[in-house]
């Protein structure tokens, strides 16, 4: 980085001064031999490059001092490339050294032969001159070396004060804003020029801290209004200490919408979209068809379908191919918050609405979900005072928080879900006529597990590899008779009980495969009722366990442990089998 060229008018001044005092022409090169300052005839030669070999170059290279009293019997003029055409009649070469590192050279050139006695007769002045005139050169360096870290670690603090996604500023001990980032004018809606101005002013509902109790009140929830401008959040603030004096404090800002918008980025599920959605089947490639147009529509969606069936992946889904893929996608379940809860958590509420109510109110999940997609599960749970509001919300797109004097502008797109029959609840009562019109503006319904049969192998494999990588497993596949009987099971609980079991295989399995040991007995216990049933024949059970005895002698039969295993498939001690293959007359290794 550092360069004789970038203090080239520093050492421009240095050689006039050098030549005002001793009234010998001075010429100073690069670590490229490259002139960059002279005087007399090497005014005009700045920027020209020394070709070939000559004193200059010796002296960069070796790092040696050079004096040469009479050009015609020196070695070095000799082996010069100018040599003969030479118009000098002596010549001083000092290195600028700086940290080892040499980064030119400082001459002393002779025209004449008063110049030439002058040097002959003054060695040793003029070395010692040259020498301090480097050491100046050399200290120009430094500092040029220094001056050009700090302007890049500023720039570096700088770019990576702009790249953090929250507002940041910085004020001195009296509140005197120094220091901040794009981000900070931006949230807040600030004019262009604030540096200096009070931070205590500008934004009040910051709070000077005290340094007796300041780790108590490092952190804060905020709630800033600029006209119809309205934003909530936490600010904390970090103390700037130098030699143990307080110099100020740094506050950096987090807006809810922002940290909902941000764990949505980072959160897995973030990026789901319905080609991430396995299964290739007839019937699924419908229904992400449908759920493909839905996401290019602002109008409600209600999604329906058994539990476990993937409500919410298709909710996901919807909202990453739509417009506001951008803004925060929130996941409220209906069920899951008491009703009394689920009011306040939805519409949010006001400070003082009610005994125990937060300091600054609480936004609540539609708030958040602003400008994005707020999904409801298990809407059909929701109580017929909250289905009013919400319908409400649908209706005017307006907000009615707890405790507010007005309601509130609201932009949200609904995605509702359920896995109960709404319109059954409608003739009953207990579910609203006119909100389940309002969300079944667009139904998508999805197939159970065993409407979709052909996507289980691909369902499988997928969950294999997660759950191997999860578990630190290296489990590659299931054995056929293990698919066979998954394919004849119901699945009652939908690819959620798959997942399930699936993930109880692979812990399980002692090998790469997951076998029928390895897997729960309710679905084995389908494929004994398969045959039970197809088969007309009456077996006794005696036979019937004697043939299954056998089958797991013949499937083990290659394993070390193969008795232990037999007896772990079967369900019963080491001791009981060994006692049914004396019943059986069983032969085995």
């Amino acid at each position: 980085m550092a360069n004789l060229k970038y203090i080239r008018e520093d050492i421009q001044n240095i050689a006039e001064a050098i030549v005002a005092v001793l009234g010998i022409d001075v010429t100073i090169v690069d670590d490229d031999l490259t002139r960059v300052a002279g005087t007399g005839i090497y005014l005009e030669k700045i920027g020209e490059k020394i070709s070939g070999y000559s004193a200059f170059n010796k002296c960069l290279i070796e790092q040696i001092e050079i004096i040469i009293d009479d050009p015609s019997c020196n070695d070095i003029c000799n082996e010069c490339s100018n040599s003969g055409a030479c118009k000098e009649f002596a010549e001083v070469c000092c290195p600028i050294i700086s940290e080892g590192v040499t980064y030119g050279v400082i001459g002393l050139i002779a025209f004449t032969e008063e110049q030439a006695k002058v040097i002959k007769n003054n060695n040793n002045v003029l070395m010692n001159f040259l020498g301090k005139m480097a050491d100046l050169i050399s200290n120009k360096i430094k500092a040029q070396v220094k001056a050009y870290e700090l302007e890049l670690e500023k720039k570096k603090l700088e770019t990576l004060v702009n790249g953090i996604d929250k507002a940041i500023v910085s004020i001195d001990v009296d509140g005197n804003i120094d220091k901040y980032n794009l981000k900070f004018k931006k949230v807040f809606n600030l004019e262009n020029n604030i540096n200096g101005k009070n931070i205590f002013k500008l934004l009040e509902f910051i709070k000077k801290p005290s340094r007796d109790n300041f780790k108590k009140e490092k952190s804060h929830s905020f709630n800033y209004k600029l006209d119809r401008y309205e934003l909530k959040g936490i600010y904390n603030i970090n103390e700037i200490i130098l030699k143990k004096e307080l110099k100020g404090y740094v506050i950096d800002f987090i807006d809810n919408k922002d940290a909902i918008k941000n764990y949505n980025k980072i959160n897995k599920d973030y990026s789901i979209t319905l080609e991430n959605i396995i299964g290739n089947s007839s019937i699924i490639n419908s229904v992400k068809k449908e759920a493909l147009i839905a996401s290019k529509s602002t109008s409600t969606v209600l999604i329906t379908g058994e539990s476990g069936t993937g409500k919410e992946l298709f909710a996901r889904a919807i909202h990453n191919h739509s417009n506001r893929c951008e803004n925060p996608f929130v996941a409220v379940n209906c069920a899951a918050i008491p009703d009394n809860l689920l009011e306040s958590e939805l519409f949010g509420y006001e400070e003082g609405a009610f005994t125990g109510a937060k300091k600054g109110g609480k936004l609540g999940k539609f708030e958040i979900a602003n400008k994005g997609t707020i999904f409801l599960d298990e809407i059909g749970d929701m109580s017929l005072h909250l289905q009013a509001k919400l319908l409400r919300v649908l209706q005017e797109k307006e907000l009615n928080k707890i405790g507010a004097k007005s309601n509130k502008f609201i932009d949200v797109r609904i995605i509702a879900a359920t896995n109960k029959d709404l319109e059954k609840m409608v003739l009953k009562g207990t579910f609203r006529e006119d909100l389940y019109y309002r969300l079944n503006v667009i139904p998508i319904s999805l197939p159970n597990l065993r409407q979709r049969k052909d996507d289980i192998p691909d369902l499988i494999d997928f969950m294999i590899k997660e759950y191997s990588r999860k578990l630190e497993k290296h489990v590659t596949g299931i054995d056929k008779n293990v698919l066979d009987v998954m394919l004849e099971y119901k699945w009652p609980g939908n690819i959620r009980e798959l997942q399930n079991i699936i993930e109880y295989g692979v812990n399980m399995s002692i090998g790469e495969i997951i076998t029928l040991d390895v897997i729960p007995n309710k679905l084995k216990n389908v494929e004994l009722e398969e045959v039970l049933v197809q088969n007309d024949k009456i077996i006794t059970l005696e036979e019937l366990e004697k043939a299954e005895i056998i089958k797991a002698l013949h499937k083990y039969k290659d394993y070390k442990k193969d008795k232990e295993l037999v007896a772990k498939a079967l369900g019963i001690s080491r001791a009981t089998l060994y006692r049914k293959l004396e019943k059986y007359k069983i032969i085995s290794k």
